[in-house]
């Protein structure tokens, strides 16, 4: 199924920027758009399920132990400090 939508761009240079793309890449506005909208979907969809996830397990109260805590920040060399 095809779908048509109309949008309007904040900035002239994104459709001369798209323009020029889809020259390189001999692709249509189209074929760049639906590709830049399909991996911008499935990101912002998999942060929103990490969120909820991170949200739920907060929510059970699954949190790091302070030792936890420590141990991930001595991997990078620093020393965890508690918040003031």
């Amino acid at each position: 199924m095809s779908a048509s939508i109309t949008i309007r761009l904040d900035q002239e240079d994104k459709l001369e920027a798209l323009d020029r793309l889809a020259s390189a890449m001999d692709r249509s506005r189209n074929w760049i758009i639906n590709r830049a909208l399909d991996r911008y979907i499935a990101e912002q969809a998999w942060q929103v399920e990490e969120i909820q996830k991170a949200i739920a397990e907060a929510d059970r109260g699954e949190f790091a132990t302070e030792e936890q805590v420590e141990a991930a920040f001595a991997r990078f060399g620093v020393k965890a400090q508690a918040a003031e």
